[in-house]
């Protein structure tokens, strides 16, 4: 594979994950070479890790093709998105947990409508019709419970807005990057908020899932930040609204001192 510009790249962003990293992306890295045509890249983004997360990172970089490393001096998720979708030059951006909880094999259901043009984001679903999830009742609660919550409270019409398995094309997801205002965990929810405000194109993709057991994602904390961007986000269509009926009760009031 040429160093021309991919067509793919897929960020895989780790912090503190040198028990799994090394076998995550040969994996992932031996899927695209066999299954996708297109050009792809791998993005690693390490986001300040303590261990040897960076050193096996950059051998990795060294031994595969394709495979290049971002190292931030800070931690979030989002915050690795944003660096990583921001700098790339590939017609479409994803990204997916280092744990590869995601059977890779709904890869092509991901990619293919945005490649070919038919879409603007593309997200994994643990929720919809057709997915095959196997966790734990606390988790599945927590995750219904929050999508429920970002119904009602937000207006967000897709079923799983965390799932660590999405896809963007360039060109409609760096202006939102902009826009978005979180670093870590809800960086997720509030892309897909801007992005159904802007009448994107949102493709859904049920997909298979099993809990990693080992995985370090505190979930309590996660949560609490999560309603706390919540709040922030509805907190801000208010003052939208409330500046929306101003404007047009001051066009009338005009219109009216006109006639």
């Amino acid at each position: 594979m040429s160093e021309m510009s991919p067509s793919v790249e897929i960020v895989v962003p780790v912090y503190n994950e040198q028990h799994v990293l090394a076998a995550s992306v040969r994996r992932l890295h031996a899927h695209l070479s066999a299954h996708l045509e297109a050009p792809f890249r791998i993005a690693i983004v390490d986001n300040a890790s303590t261990d040897a997360t960076l050193e096996i990172a950059r051998d990795l970089a060294r031994q595969l093709a394709g495979v290049h490393v971002l190292h931030l001096a800070e931690k979030g998720r989002g915050r690795a998105l944003r660096a990583a979708w921001s700098a790339s030059d590939a017609d479409v951006v994803a990204y997916m947990d280092v744990d590869l909880s995601t059977d890779l094999a709904a890869l092509p259901e991901l990619l293919d409508p945005l490649l070919d043009g038919r879409g603007d984001i593309a997200i994994g679903s643990r929720l919809a019709p057709g997915a095959q999830v196997t966790r734990g009742l606390k988790r599945q609660l927590i995750s219904r419970s929050y999508n429920l919550l970002l119904h009602l409270a937000l207006g967000v019409t897709c079923s799983d807005a965390q799932c660590g398995f999405k896809a963007a094309r360039r060109e409609v997801v760096q202006p939102l990057l902009e826009q978005v205002e979180d670093d870590g965990w809800f960086f997720d929810t509030e892309l897909l908020y801007l992005a159904q405000r802007a009448k994107l194109a949102i493709h859904e993709v049920p997909v298979r899932w099993i809990e990693d057991p080992d995985s370090s994602v505190d979930i309590i904390a996660t949560a609490r930040e999560d309603l706390k961007g919540v709040m922030r986000l509805r907190g801000a269509g208010r003052e939208r609204s409330t500046g929306h009926r101003d404007e047009s009760r001051g066009q009338l009031r005009r219109q009216l001192l006109r006639g």
